[in-house]
């Protein structure tokens, strides 16, 4: 009996934040050990059908960097990196789309149907959804072109809005276009904070395989946006971390919190979402 009232405490100590997000936006950046390992696949999948039933709406802009790298070496093709960006030539941008449209997007829209949800899969190319322009590496104040490689210009959110007001959930590879029809490869983090800008969604969560940001070797539970350039000034900030932050900041012009999260750790969105302590660090305004 004791073990069932424990369960009763748990969903009561959810009850307050089903109500406070019920009918808002998630936007989720779903990548790395989480789109990996079978089992994280299904409490991930599990997640989002919850938080749809209970009247959230999950978005997810997902990642494929490890499936795009296996099928590029396949087919005898070298990876190059600048400043961990994909260099991306025309064969690249072909290999990148399709496996990001054609196999992982629908993998992640297979998972959430085969528990019960109703996904669908998306492409910035689907309704106009993200408009995208060219990104030049800086190098030293150079314009470095890495090829077809973009940056969020727009996004147009009216066909998550309507799959939202019809129950599905919106599954989506960080593909754009330009104005002239150019497809361009778009890091997952960027699409996912523009995404939610543009939404004006109530968070934008990225899963990551670390705990979150840590400070002085310990990990910080909360960041406010003022305190973020003095970190990244004393490398407190660094690396692979500070572009996500950076995510985290863009995004706050139009979303309430942010937050990076351990995506390693099973059911790790629920635990964000639902329970008094959280998981990972939130950035706030």
């Amino acid at each position: 009996m004791q073990r069932y009232i424990e369960k009763v405490g748990t969903l009561i100590e959810s009850f307050p934040y089903i109500r406070e997000f019920y009918g808002k936006t998630i936007v989720i950046k779903y990548g790395g050990h989480a789109m990996e390992d079978e089992r994280l696949k299904r409490s991930f999948a599990t997640d989002m059908v919850l938080l749809k039933l209970v009247g959230i709406n999950p978005v997810i802009v997902h990642g494929g960097g490890p499936q795009i790298g296996d099928l590029l070496k396949q087919v005898g093709k070298k990876s190059e990196f600048v400043a961990g960006m994909r260099v991306t030539d025309s064969e690249t941008m072909d290999i990148v789309e399709m496996v990001l449209v054609g196999k992982v997007n629908k993998e992640i829209v297979h998972n959430i149907n085969m528990v019960g949800g109703r996904a669908v899969g998306l492409s910035g190319k689907d309704g106009g959804l993200i408009i995208a322009q060219k990104l030049f590496h800086d190098d030293n104040g150079k314009k470095l072109d890495i090829g077809l490689v973009g940056s969020v210009n727009r996004v147009n959110p009216l066909v998550i809005e309507a799959l939202d007001r019809e129950k599905f959930i919106p599954v989506i590879a960080p593909i754009g276009y330009d104005e002239t029809g150019a497809t361009y490869n778009i890091n997952a983090d960027t699409a996912a904070g523009a995404i939610a800008e543009a939404l004006r969604a109530e968070k934008l969560i990225l899963l990551t395989d670390i705990e979150g940001v840590k400070i002085g070797g310990s990990l910080a539970s909360t960041l406010t946006a003022s305190e973020i350039p003095a970190l990244i000034a004393s490398n407190e900030i660094s690396g692979g971390m500070i572009p996500k932050v950076n995510c985290c900041l863009d995004a706050l012009r139009g979303v309430n919190k942010t937050h990076i999260i351990d995506g390693r750790v099973e059911h790790a969105v629920l635990l964000e979402i639902f329970t008094d302590a959280g998981i990972g660090t939130e950035i706030v305004n």
